[in-house]
């Protein structure tokens, strides 16, 4: 006998009474308040030093420049010292209480540099035994020097913390400075708690916008990287996708004459033997499969209503036509061909074609009204390009180009391809310059030279 147990679960609403929004917003922010101004209030958080790569500063010498770093620093000791005058000089009851005064106004503001919510409690504290010790006829809760430390230490902090942070430091110095005024406020000549909450305000409503500004800032940077990186990763996955497109048009060709030829070399030899029939109608098969496994794997980078061309894959043998093109769109080239030519593989032909073409098409984007000079070196090693334009007549009337980057960024790839060396980069006459080798396996160029 099998003994079940049922376990139910009690839901929170039936536990007790349902929580309101407002009870949960306002347990919300006594949590937010905790964990701002009470959790890890007195915790070590020293203030960075100053970044020294600004229009100004990256100019000074290296002394100099580890001094300018510590800027922010300086600046809130010279406002803790104007604190400290400020009370010392309000306060002329005994030398003591005068010593008293100016240090609790300046400690405070050096606090702020090591830590900063601390400091804002301390700045509280302080305010409250200055005001006590003060003169009935000074301003009042805060001595004069006491609301400039305490105006420097909400600064400080609200800059080195959040939005939220300096959010409840207001309203905590608000409800001090009305409670002083409703508790002790008779007898008092002036009270200040009223610039105080004025004065705070804007100064923390500016520190928040700064804050809010650096944050978009840093977001749209953010955002601006991610969508460059995207750029660029589809960049050359389109491109990569058009040289396997091109490729297949040659792997296709050699695979189809293979196939043809091992289908009709049976026919070429008088009574061959059935072990030879069965090896060309082998390779035959093979071909065959290999041809449609290729174009059914191109068929998914192939683009939505991409045709394929009806002409064959171009070679350096069409390059004359290429530049008959290019001077009729207005840029004067020459061409310049060294060594001894010979036929190359089909993919090096229309890899160097493509290079050549996009060289070509940057410099009447980027350089109109330049010359250009196309030179191809045919070595024993490979396939030498070297494509040059001078500078532009007229380089106040170029426009930037959308597209600019994507060519180089093929040509790369074309070149990573075939496990060649490119180099891209402006000349020294302010034209621009793209040199490739290619390489070609010995073994390769004899059988071609065969």
């Amino acid at each position: 006998m099998t003994e079940t147990t049922h376990t139910q679960t009690t839901p929170p609403e039936a536990a007790g009474r349902p929580r309101s929004p407002e009870f949960r917003l306002a347990v919300d922010a006594l949590r937010g308040l905790r964990q701002d101004l009470f959790h890890g209030a007195f915790a070590y958080r020293p203030m960075p030093r100053m970044a020294v790569d600004g229009a100004l500063t990256r100019h000074l010498s290296g002394r100099t420049r580890e001094y300018a770093s510590w800027t922010p620093h300086t600046l809130v000791a010279a406002a803790g010292v104007v604190a400290l005058l400020a009370n010392a000089a309000s306060v002329s009851e005994g030398r003591v209480t005068q010593l008293v005064c100016a240090f609790l106004a300046l400690a405070p503001v050096l606090l702020t540099l090591a830590r900063p919510v601390g400091a804002f409690w301390l700045s509280l504290g302080a305010t409250a035994v200055t005001s006590a010790v003060g003169d009935p006829w000074d301003t009042w809760p805060w001595l004069p020097g006491s609301f400039v430390s305490h105006l420097v230490v909400l600064t400080v902090v609200a800059i080195r913390t959040r939005p939220r942070t300096a959010a409840w430091m207001w309203l905590l110095t608000t409800s001090y400075g009305v409670w002083c005024l409703a508790v002790f406020g008779d007898g008092r000549y002036d009270s200040d708690v009223a610039p105080m909450v004025i004065l705070s305000a804007l100064v923390l409503l500016a520190v928040t916008v700064r804050h809010t500004r650096r944050e978009a800032r840093q977001e749209v940077t953010a955002q601006q990287s991610v969508t460059a990186h995207e750029r660029s990763r589809r960049t050359l996955l389109e491109e990569r996708t058009t040289i396997a497109r091109e490729l297949h048009d040659v792997v296709a060709h050699h695979m189809s004459v293979v196939a043809i030829q091992a289908e009709a070399a049976p026919y070429r030899v008088e009574n061959p033997p059935p072990e030879l029939e069965k090896a060309f109608a082998t390779i035959r098969e093979n071909a065959v499969a290999a041809l449609t496994e290729l174009r059914r794997v191109l068929g998914v980078v192939r683009a939505e209503g991409y045709e394929a061309p009806d002409a064959p894959q171009p070679t350096l043998a069409d390059l004359d036509g290429l530049l008959a093109n290019v001077r009729e769109a207005g840029l004067a080239v020459e061409k310049v061909v060294t060594g001894a030519v010979r036929e190359l593989p089909q993919g090096v032909e229309l890899s160097a074609y493509r290079i050549v073409q996009e060289a070509l098409s940057n410099s009447l984007r980027h350089a109109p009204g330049a010359g250009a000079r196309v030179e191809i070196g045919h070595v024993l090693g490979g396939l030498g390009l070297r494509v040059v334009n001078g500078p532009p007549p007229a380089p106040h009337l170029v426009k930037a180009s959308p597209g600019a980057g994507h060519g180089i960024t093929g040509m790369r790839e074309r070149v990573a391809m075939l496990n060649g060396e490119m180099t891209a980069a402006p000349t020294a006459e302010g034209g621009y310059e793209v040199t490739v080798f290619l390489p070609v396996p010995a073994a390769t160029a004899t059988e071609d030279e065969a």
